[in-house]
């Protein structure tokens, strides 16, 4: 068995421009971990590598460290989203389309 010469990242920690309040805890940093292809059932691909807010909004709470809850996801700030969104997007990429080599 040999080594991949480039690890993929299997999770990402974003620190959000606007925290968010959850009773007394404040949420100023989730992680966002690679998806499996079950986790991303009931949303179309497209949608999520479009940035698409109702599908990001339904797979965040599955692939996030703290959980977020969807409506805490509808509350976020738009630049949080995009963030968050643009690393999910990164994890349905292949290595070829990334640039990385085998």
């Amino acid at each position: 068995m040999t080594k991949p010469k480039t690890a993929q990242a299997i999770s990402e920690t974003i620190t959000l421009d606007t925290p968010i309040a959850r009773g007394e805890t404040t949420i100023d940093e989730i992680i966002v971990r690679k998806p499996t292809s079950g986790e991303l059932r009931g949303v179309a691909l497209s949608d999520v590598l479009q940035l698409q807010v109702d599908a990001l909004v339904k797979i965040t709470p599955r692939l996030s460290s703290p959980a977020l809850t969807e409506p805490e996801m509808r509350h976020l700030d738009p630049a949080d989203l995009v963030q968050i969104g643009g690393v999910i997007a990164g994890f349905l990429l292949t290595k070829r389309a990334k640039g990385e080599t085998a």
